[in-house]
């Protein structure tokens, strides 16, 4: 299948970019740096801008599913590439109707999530991501609110080790859950498969290490 990745340079993205041409998908990719990937004639690079309407359109094109994984690298600044990138993409389904999976990666700490971390980790989103997790929070709410096909993911912490393909999903909130570290390949495993088979339409799930 065609699986379009935004914001495939590096982290997540970069994982589920080599996830899915290790399954035989054919990748579109639409970030604003290369892809440090060897050649591959599955692996179609497009140099944009989440949040160039026209950049969008064009990557998503073909695509039999979306996978979105922005990121902001390390930086805390204030940001509206989240929020930007998701009213475009509701833009663009309202002229051309999308009728694919859309797979969003946030964050477990976004939305009501924010409700069901530990005390550290709220006190560190509060003081040092409070304005990332702000535009992960509105970015979920424009896209659950439209009338796309969407999955939002929420990992936990992430780690850069190998794909274990063992782990656990939550779809629901509740209280004592525990949230814990998850590696990056293991989320990029579940985007993969996610964009596969669609099982988890319009639910918000949290991703952790069993």
């Amino acid at each position: 299948m065609n699986i379009t990745i935004v914001g495939a340079s590096a982290g997540i993205g970069l994982e589920t970019v080599k996830r899915g041409l290790a399954r035989n998908h054919t990748i579109t990719t639409l970030s604003r740096s290369e892809v440090e990937i060897e050649g591959n004639n599955a692996l179609l690079q497009m140099r944009g801008d989440a949040t160039n309407k026209a950049d969008v359109l064009n990557s998503i094109r073909y695509a039999d599913a979306l996978i979105v994984t922005l990121g902001t690298g390390k930086s805390m600044q204030p940001t509206t590439l989240f929020s930007d990138f998701a009213k475009n993409l509701v833009e663009i389904n309202s002229q051309i109707k999308l009728d694919i999976p859309v797979v969003v990666v946030t964050g477990f700490g976004a939305g009501e999530s924010k409700n069901f971390v530990s005390w550290p980790v709220k006190m560190f989103l509060k003081y040092f991501l409070k304005d990332v997790y702000a535009d992960k929070t509105k970015m979920e709410e424009i896209l659950t609110n439209s009338g796309l096909n969407w999955t939002v993911v929420r990992p936990g912490r992430l780690f850069d080790k190998e794909r274990t393909e063992n782990f656990r999903i939550e779809t629901k909130l509740f209280k004592g859950m525990k949230i814990g570290g998850i590696n990056r390949s293991d989320v990029a495993d579940f985007l993969i498969k996610q964009a596969e088979n669609h099982t988890e339409s319009r639910k918000y799930v949290a991703i952790s290490e069993e």
